[in-house]
């Protein structure tokens, strides 16, 4: 469990938020609390994706996370401009660690400015911080 001063952090930071396993976590169970977790979870798939080396696997998890998240109806669709899913799916012809980069970006900026400061805001979090 992280201290409270750590926890602190995360208000102003979503990145050394999502960089701290117990941070990360209890985002998570925030957001499915709010039935808003689809975000999150493609940052996570995003950030899996380009450690992967493989070319191989790398294209069954492109293919995967394009299905979950990107393709229109998908079961966790995030919400991606249509420039930016365009972008994506042109990426995907060849996939490189890099395909995903615009729109992890867009949902970074998304979480950032909206599920963050709810986050701040919710019991999840000022339990953190006592």
């Amino acid at each position: 469990r992280p201290s409270p001063e750590e926890a602190l952090q995360w208000r102003d930071s979503l990145e050394k938020l999502l960089q701290n396993p117990y941070g990360l976590a209890s985002f998570l169970s925030f957001l499915r609390s709010e039935f808003s977790e689809e975000n999150a979870e493609f940052w996570v798939a995003c950030e899996d994706y380009k450690k992967t080396k493989s070319p191989v696997k790398m294209a069954e998890k492109a293919k995967k996370i394009y299905e979950e998240f990107i393709q229109t109806e998908a079961p966790k669709e995030v919400n991606i401009d249509h420039f930016t899913k365009a972008v994506t799916m042109k990426n995907l012809v060849e996939p490189s660690s890099t395909s995903f980069d615009m729109a992890q970006k867009r949902i970074f900026a998304l979480m950032e400015k909206d599920s963050l400061p709810r986050f701040v805001r919710s019991e999840f979090y000022q339990e953190l911080i006592k």
